[in-house]
């Protein structure tokens, strides 16, 4: 085996895609207008107690300043169906938010219906970590729905869905 050390940003990404990830759609209503971001850097479990996630986000993005100033931001973490949803609310144009079925709190969390687990959050911390800043979410509310609907996954830069194999453990 060898190792390569010259770690070049392409390089890097490539290599970071091996690794599946859960796709979360990080939503909030802000002066009356859905305004979200899409992350697959996202991380459950972080701390119990507290009850902590956390997600990286890129130190250029400009939707984030405004999603963060929400009291609370509906984490949606996105089923099978939503592989377009993805681009679009990672769009740069356009009404990202146009046709999709949207659920909302009175304290501003934005989630995306059909998802296959919310989390109502509120910013716990943020930490610089080179070009991204890691965002620690405290979780105030938990709303599942594995029956209903699989989570998707991102792997080799590729939106995919999981299977579950026909038999009982």
């Amino acid at each position: 085996m060898s190792l390569t050390r010259e770690l070049e940003p392409t390089l890097l990404r490539n290599a970071f895609a091996r690794f599946p990830s859960g796709v979360a759609a990080l939503c909030a209503t802000i002066d009356g207008a859905p305004q979200g971001i899409v992350a697959s850097s996202f991380t459950v479990g972080v701390s119990l107690e507290p009850a902590l996630v956390s997600f990286a986000v890129q130190n250029t993005s400009n939707t984030w300043p405004i999603v963060k100033q929400s009291g609370r931001i509906g984490v949606s973490i996105l089923g099978a169906e939503h592989h377009g949803v993805c681009r679009q609310i990672a769009s740069k144009q356009g009404d990202r938010f146009a046709g999709l079925s949207l659920t909302d709190t009175e304290e501003g969390a934005l989630f995306l219906d059909r998802s296959a687990l919310w989390l109502e959050t509120s910013v716990h911390a943020e930490i610089p970590a080179g070009d991204h800043h890691v965002v620690l979410l405290e979780v105030h509310g938990v709303s599942t729905h594995q029956e209903e609907h699989e989570p998707l996954v991102f792997h080799n830069s590729t939106f995919r869905e999981l299977r579950q194999p026909e038999y009982a453990i």
